[in-house]
């Protein structure tokens, strides 16, 4: 075990990867075993939620399973890096023939998609106490999809504790999305 430990802590940023393909794979089999291979990603990002919870209470730490020194590259795995990296791979995935496909119905879904998400985050925000406008605009944007939330953050220049509050208002709609729809 000792020797894992101190692989961990050597390789830090490729232990994180292998622990988050670990998480994926439990997901994909308990969620396998329900029927419901759909909701796989909620469910991994929900156990990821649960590790980094419960590792935070135990150190007393700030950074979630990244203050345990074996586990130290989800700080990286979760930093600005691969922020970029999602932000790309997201955009290089978009097909304009796909939204020509749809028509006007899917340009209006997409439209009225982002304006309520957003517009209920930003009333979420001021409702509890978020007066600032670059901070309202970083938490409706992350609402919006948790990829715009730290991008806007970034170019408002808010704190780090905005950014963070941004995208997780952005999983957290991601995985009710995920969850409620194949159920509805």
């Amino acid at each position: 075990m000792e020797i894992l430990i101190n692989l961990f802590k050597q390789y830090n940023l490729v232990a994180a990867f292998m622990i988050t393909a670990f998480l994926i794979l439990i997901s994909n089999f308990i969620t396998g075993k329900l029927g419901q291979k759909r909701m796989a990603s909620a469910f991994a990002i929900v156990l990821g939620l649960a590790l980094a919870y419960y590792a935070g209470s135990i150190t007393g730490g700030k950074k979630g399973i990244a203050d345990i020194a074996a586990f130290s590259g989800f700080g990286l795995l979760g930093g600005g890096m691969l922020r970029d990296y999602t932000i790309i791979s997201t955009a290089y995935g978009v097909k304009i023939e796909d939204l020509k496909k749809s028509g006007l119905a899917g340009v209006i879904s997409l439209l009225l998609g982002l304006l309520i998400s957003f517009v209920v985050g930003v009333a979420l925000a001021y409702a509890f106490g978020f007066r600032d406008a670059a901070e309202l605009t970083t938490i409706g944007g992350g609402t919006a999809t948790f990829i715009v939330g730290p991008v806007t953050g970034t170019a408002l220049n808010v704190g780090s504790d905005i950014v963070a509050i941004s995208v997780a208002a952005g999983v957290i709609k991601s995985i009710l999305a995920m969850i409620l729809t194949p159920l509805v």
